[in-house]
């Protein structure tokens, strides 16, 4: 069997920036296992796979290494870059609006000159942790966070942690043992685990107002060059606790590791109860292809 794919580049509009994902067309039949063993052989930390929907314009799942991930910021930008470049969405003066299936339900599609923007669902803010454990996890010290790190979601969930500067955010450093043991102690499997996502309140560049990291443990590698779902988790906890001054802001990540990629992002609703996140990016496609199973 032959499978049409597209390895597109998401959150840059150039090559070789944001953060890549493998995007399969037509792909309901291929099994869970080969779906895993594809993001394996790619060295990438997703996949996304075209399958069909009732309920949507289009179906898409969303694997990394070991298991599916319900909702992903990145293969959405690349999903929408492959359906739009392959002409199976129409534009009209530049716009479209569709929706996507993905695990954790439907997310609204927005296209508009050229900027592709997800509507990821409400937050839901989860269990707090103690500042100084999740800065053992990197070397860092409890004075290096800002506030109280915290678990929320928007389809997947990540424990936020703001650092207070560039400097700490350069030093971190998972601890990969730590890190079990933080999850055992927790109960946490392979399908709950968390990393958390740090997050320092000034940009890369000057167009930036935020700078991110994701460390990541094997078998995935060992950092995200841009994570859009944790990017929504992150502006509604930054939002709701009153440390940005608006809800509408740049997110950079990945320049430190020479793939620099950005996002449009805006929180919807108020301080107290954010109704959702819109984050949007650019993608582009890298290579286009068959696979061959």
């Amino acid at each position: 069997m032959t499978y049409t794919f597209d390895w597109v580049d998401a959150f840059t509009s150039r090559p070789f920036g944001g953060n890549a994902c493998v995007v399969v067309h037509g792909a309901d039949d291929l099994s869970l296992e080969q779906r895993l063993a594809l993001v394996r052989e790619t060295s990438l930390s997703e996949c996304a796979y075209l399958v069909g929907s009732i309920v949507a314009g289009f179906g898409v799942r969303y694997y990394v290494a070991h298991q599916e991930i319900l909702m992903a910021g990145h293969p959405t930008i690349a999903t929408v870059t492959s359906l739009l470049d392959r002409g199976l969405v129409p534009l009209v003066d530049g716009r479209a609006e569709f929706t996507l299936e993905v695990g954790a339900g439907v997310l609204p599609i927005t296209v508009a000159d050229g900027m592709i923007t997800m509507t990821q669902p409400a937050p839901v803010f989860g269990q707090t942790h103690d500042p100084a454990e999740i800065a053992a996890l990197y070397g860092l010290s409890a004075k290096d966070i800002i506030g109280v790190p915290q678990t929320v979601s928007t389809g997947t969930p990540f424990c936020i942690a703001v650092l207070r500067d560039k400097a700490a955010l350069r030093r971190a450093r998972l601890d990969l043992d730590r890190l079990e043991a933080y999850h055992s102690a927790r109960g946490l499997g392979a399908d709950k685990a968390m990393e958390p996502f740090l997050v320092v309140r000034e940009g890369e560049t000057e167009a930036g107002d935020t700078f991110s990291r994701l460390l990541l443990p094997p078998p995935m590698p060992p950092e995200d060059a841009f994570t859009g779902s944790a990017t929504g988790c992150m502006a509604a906890y930054l939002w709701h606790y009153g440390l940005i001054e608006s809800p509408r802001f740049v997110a950079e990540q990945g320049h430190w590791m020479g793939r620099p990629g950005s996002a449009q992002v805006e929180v919807l609703g108020p301080r107290e109860a954010p109704a959702g996140v819109r984050v949007g990016g650019q993608g582009v496609v890298l290579m286009r292809g068959e696979l061959a199973l």
